[in-house]
């Protein structure tokens, strides 16, 4: 990896955040991680994004898809995913130095129109890639971090470096998966209409004949198609999100189990308790409890 990236991510960090913190940029919602230990997978949803690694290195889980992805890659995640992710190599010498930017589906569209030629085949199917960052990538990434320096630049040069990198993105080896969350006919887009509609109304109980005319599937293909991109079933999906969403209302909102298990669409606290004890490893008040001291640092 160049040593130009790791430099300009450790000198934003220690201007701006320091060890052990999540520091802010010009950009709304994109923070630079910096972490001087391993950290524990911590469940969540993740949004389609790309999450660029500069030094050391992290881990995600997704149902049985396991990922790793150290210094010079960057996960990409094509729809909206729950699962654990971790840091898993980091020390107060070399600390681990990331940032997770989403995935701006207009710019990417735009990009793949202006390119006047198809991508890559599509490879994987999944909703998650490991990419290995060229030097064009990293020279990108390293211009991106040097610029927030510079505050009132961002808004005229930020979209430009993103397209550059959206470019090399989608004529690298991985760009059949980067154009198909954009393409109106891909099976990525309408699972992820389907998602959208899940999402946006979880705490009801939502037939897969329901989701199936959202993405214009039959049931068995969207069946098919949802797991093959998600590495779940429909239920399992809807089950996860309940539950991380039930866990920030009870870290973020301080509401009490009975509470969250209702407002995510639970008629049974003890089913709740239940299923929340099997998803993160100990009982729902427990775990907020643990957690709440710890919300700032982990990002929740």
């Amino acid at each position: 990896m160049k040593t130009d990236l790791a430099e300009a991510f450790a000198s934003y960090v220690s201007a701006h955040g320091g060890p052990d913190a999540l520091s802010r940029t010009p950009v709304e919602n994109l923070f630079l991680m910096c972490s001087t230990k391993e950290r524990l997978p911590f469940r969540k949803m993740y949004k389609p994004s790309i999450c660029i690694v500069a030094q050391g290195a992290k881990r995600i889980e997704v149902a049985q898809t396991v990922l790793d992805y150290p210094a010079g890659t960057a996960l990409a995640i094509s729809v909206e995913l729950p699962g654990y992710g971790g840091v898993t190599q980091a020390s107060p010498e070399k600390p681990f130095l990331g940032m997770t930017i989403e995935f701006d589906m207009d710019l990417i569209k735009s990009v793949l129109d202006t390119l006047g030629r198809p991508p890559s085949v599509e490879v994987n199917g999944s909703g998650l890639f490991v990419e290995h960052l060229n030097d064009a990538q990293q020279d990108c990434v390293a211009r991106l971090i040097r610029l927030f320096a510079t505050p009132e630049a961002v808004p005229v040069l930020y979209p430009s470096i993103m397209r550059e990198f959206y470019y090399w993105l989608l004529v690298g080896p991985n760009g059949g998966e980067v154009a198909k969350m954009v393409r109106a006919e891909s099976h990525t887009q309408r699972i992820a209409d389907a998602i959208f509609h899940l999402r946006r109304d979880f705490r009801r109980t939502v037939r897969i004949e329901e989701l199936a005319d959202v993405a214009c599937m039959s049931p068995s293909s969207f069946h098919h198609h949802f797991k093959t991109l998600t590495s779940m079933t429909p239920l399992q999906y809807q089950k996860q999100l309940r539950l991380i969403e039930a866990r920030r209302l009870m870290v973020m909102e301080a509401a009490n189990v009975t509470k969250a298990a209702f407002d995510v669409g639970y008629e049974s606290p003890s089913q709740f308790s239940r299923e929340y004890s099997r998803l993160f490893g100990c009982p729902p008040k427990q775990d907020a409890m643990t957690l709440r001291p710890l919300s700032a640092q982990l990002g929740l």
